[in-house]
């Protein structure tokens, strides 16, 4: 099964590729890997969420921007490499969480990023992961995820 056909059999699409918002490019190939930027929760037109997971963003709603982010690193790579069937493997995910005070769960919010790689790519999809608490990200949003994938030769 292809990757586009294991988006769809999982009812999920990739949304439009984001154009980077500053002085950065979205993804680098080079050496057979492709380093996808940081990637925020957008959904649609605007972000999913704002605030601190364990203040204003709970664990769940948190678990459903991890998933955004990878859907929209995804949506980037796709522009850049061509079809998803090229990835080899995902090499390396790094999830960061803002944080309030005391929260301490971030590998949690992280793994539902990690569990939809999987179940995306299969055994090819597991990876080895940083989750890391911060205190701020950008336009306040409660996660952020970058991640590195090894690619075939096109």
């Amino acid at each position: 099964m292809s990757i586009a056909e294991r988006l769809h059999h999982l009812g999920l699409a990739l949304p439009p590729p984001r154009a980077p918002a500053f002085a950065y490019v979205p993804v680098v190939v080079e050496g057979g890997l492709a380093w996808v930027s940081g990637q925020l929760p957008w959904a649609g037109e605007g972000l999913r969420a704002a605030g601190k997971v364990g203040g204003a963003v709970d664990q769940a709603l948190a678990k459903d921007c991890a998933r955004d982010c990878v859907l929209n690193g995804l949506a980037v790579l796709a522009e850049a490499i061509g079809p998803l069937d090229r990835v080899r493997r995902i090499v390396k995910v790094v999830g960061f969480v803002a944080s309030a005070p005391g929260f301490n769960a971030q590998p949690a919010v992280i793994d539902a990023a990690s569990t939809l790689l999987v179940e995306i790519f299969g055994e090819r999809g597991r990876h080895a992961r940083s989750a890391v608490g911060v205190a701020e990200l950008p336009r306040d949003v409660p996660v952020e995820i970058e991640f590195v994938a090894a690619i075939d030769a096109a």
